[in-house]
């Protein structure tokens, strides 16, 4: 799985040819025509209301591809500022821990293996704690797993 480059047309196609759903179930769920449904598998990004219809009918959560790739890709907050002394109550929901899948552990597992990235880049440009990493690497680096 690429988190770098999501296509996710292309991810909704291979979860309906794996789970082998008729195309007429498909067009009556979303309540459009085939041609649409060929334009939606064709599409880099799907509207977010049309999104979770897609992960309701194939029981899959689409969304949780972009939380990934905002685990990995985004950049650090800006207003880590501690000098600002007001505070601010969040009008959103703050997510105080970031939870890795077992597939964005294995990319970044994979980046050190392959000499992609060493553990010090690893743990910057992701911001991942030294612990947490080499628990990673003693948990799924085992020979024999």
């Amino acid at each position: 799985m690429d988190y770098k480059d999501i296509h996710v047309g292309k991810l909704i196609h291979q979860s309906v040819k794996q789970n082998k759903i008729d195309i007429a179930r498909i067009c009556n769920f979303l309540k459009c025509t085939e041609t649409e449904i060929q334009k939606m598998y064709e599409s880099k990004g799907l509207h977010t209301e049309l999104l979770i219809r897609w992960s309701k009918l194939l029981q899959y959560d689409f969304f949780r591809i972009y939380s990934q790739h905002l685990i990995l890709f985004a950049p650090k907050a800006a207003n880590e500022n501690p000098t600002n002394t007001r505070v601010n109550k969040p009008v959103l929901p703050v997510f105080k821990k970031h939870i890795y899948t077992k597939q964005v552990i294995d990319f970044i597992l994979e980046e050190i293996s392959k000499g992609e990235k060493t553990k010090k880049q690893i743990m910057d440009d992701y911001d991942i704690p030294r612990a947490t990493l080499s628990r990673w690497i003693n948990k799924y680096n085992n020979p024999g797993d």
